[in-house]
């Protein structure tokens, strides 16, 4: 099936019995195949009740448009998604979103030049330009392209909610996850305590929250100043980092899921051990353990698969999400 058209399984499921050869076939190689024939093309990745969901940035070594998106989360059996700005913000017709793969280069990023910082500018003054103006209807198209397929956006992160942003484009991030159907944004937890202050004034205001995200600035109290300061602030947090940050996430999430909007989970080695990010399984982030007591205590946010670890040769972005999709089912589906 090529990447430009998405809903080709559903429609020749449609068409019958031949569908379920197709799928059979185009599935074959994937750890998750099974469930993805048993949905008949609609994808379902809510296990024993907990959502497992995925970041469009665990595919960034492949082109990501809207309708390439979609295609690789019924490949994994994702039924839910957080969505990163370009891919929405390129359907909705955003000037300098980019949906092509994402290149790294080991080492510290090179220092821009003057003029790269001008031209940079620019181009962050038209788009937030754009972002004031912007119509909610392409949103909701691209709501309901991903619904009819079977896959819902919990999770909204454009990159418009910096303390260079302004108070147009905050407006416009939330609306937009409103248009989408997500009931909160993602945004890095900032050091400035004045920006929680702000982005919480907004999110009561919409009435969506915001979800803040940290790395390895993670600690068991490195939410509560956004959390007293508006009531739709809460968590991002990401459980691989807190074990790279030296912590067990799991007295964090019994102690704040009440103000947990999602979850992201990885395999990452503790602190101890270096904080590699590592195939799921052979790191040291107890992502079973997490997933199971999310199951225990009925907790309703989803859980977010961020695959970062390198994908081995011979391999792709959507056959190692597929690998992590089976292996939080497998958690899931086992007694406790």
């Amino acid at each position: 099936m090529s990447q430009s058209a998405p809903f080709n399984r559903r429609e020749f499921i449609q068409k019958g019995t031949a569908a379920l050869s197709a799928i059979a076939l185009s599935a074959s190689s994937l750890r998750g195949a099974p469930a993805i024939i048993k949905s008949l093309g609609r994808p379902d990745s809510k296990f024993a009740g907990v959502q497992i969901g995925v970041i469009s940035y665990s595919f960034r070594s492949l082109p990501c448009n809207a309708e390439q998106l979609l295609k690789y989360c019924i490949d994994c059996n994702i039924s839910a998604i957080e969505l990163m700005g370009n891919t929405g913000e390129a359907f909705a017709g955003a000037p300098h979103a980019s949906t092509e793969p994402m290149k790294f280069t080991p080492g510290p990023r090179p220092q821009r030049t003057p003029e790269q910082e001008a031209e940079q500018k620019k181009k962050d003054d038209e788009t937030a330009v754009w972002r004031e103006k912007a119509s909610m209807d392409a949103f909701t198209k691209l709501r309901k392209m991903y619904n009819d397929a079977g896959v819902s956006i919990y999770a909204w992160k454009p990159n418009a909610l910096g303390e260079k942003n302004t108070d147009a484009e905050i407006e416009y991030a939330l609306r937009s996850a409103k248009a989408l159907g997500a009931t909160h944004v993602t945004v890095e937890l900032p050091n400035n305590p004045e920006q929680s202050k702000r982005l919480g004034k907004f999110a009561d205001k919409h009435k969506i929250g915001v979800g803040y995200h940290g790395h390895l600035q993670q600690t068991f109290d490195a939410w509560d100043v956004a959390l007293a300061q508006a009531k739709y602030n809460g968590l991002n947090c990401d459980i691989g980092h807190y074990v790279a940050a030296g912590f067990d996430p799991i007295p964090l999430i019994e102690a704040k899921h009440d103000r947990i909007y999602s979850m992201h989970i990885k395999d990452r080695k503790s602190k101890d051990n270096g904080g590699d990010n590592m195939p799921w399984g052979e790191g040291n982030t107890p992502v079973a353990s997490v997933l199971q007591l999310l199951k225990k205590n009925k907790y309703k946010f989803p859980a977010t698969i961020e695959m970062e670890y390198p994908v081995p040769d011979g391999s792709d972005a959507v056959k190692e999400v597929a690998k992590c999709v089976d292996f939080c089912r497998k958690a899931l589906e086992k007694a406790s």
